[in-house]
């Protein structure tokens, strides 16, 4: 039995307030793009030293002029802010992402749970008539058909073939 943790409701202003919100969003990070898979698997993974190590590199490079143009260093600077500035972003939306597929799940089962118990309500031998319907719109969610129905259009078996009369050794 699922527990029922959630007992609320999403309106729908404050619905249309947080699509409104993620446009808002959207609308202030116009850079944002999609990778492809293929894409996506040919960049360098980077992980937790790796901010360290693009800062002193950034550094390194401002400071020794005639190593690399200006515009390479400049570049090299930009997008190591803008990778800076986007991090606590990122984890801010993956907590929020990861607590919208939490409770998502959670609401689902519970609603499932329920709809499966007006299903096997609908079932018993004293349902009328119109429960004995929904019943049967309800059963077409699991895809099979009535035993009696599943039996009378299975083909009968063949002759089974012969046990195996070999001795074991």
């Amino acid at each position: 039995m699922i527990t029922n943790r959630l007992t609320t409701t999403l309106s729908t202003e404050d619905q249309e307030a947080v699509m409104t919100a993620i446009k808002t969003i959207e609308q202030k990070l116009p850079f944002l793009i999609s990778l492809t898979t293929a894409e996506r698997a040919q960049l360098a993974k980077v992980g937790d030293k790796t901010e360290a190590f693009v800062r002193k590199a950034v550094d390194v490079g401002a400071r020794n002029s005639g190593l690399l143009s200006q515009a390479f260093v400049d570049e090299m600077r930009r997008d190591a802010d803008l990778w800076v500035s986007l991090m606590p972003i990122q984890a801010a939306i993956d907590q929020l992402q990861q607590r919208i597929d939490d409770t998502v799940t959670q609401v689902g089962a519970e609603a499932y749970a329920a709809a499966r118990t007006v299903y096997a309500v609908t079932k018993t031998p004293f349902a009328e008539a119109d429960l004995k319907t929904a019943a049967d719109e309800l059963g077409k969610r699991f895809g099979r058909r009535p035993r009696a129905a599943a039996a009378a259009a299975e083909p009968a078996p063949s002759d089974p073939s012969p046990a195996s009369s070999e001795p074991k050794t």
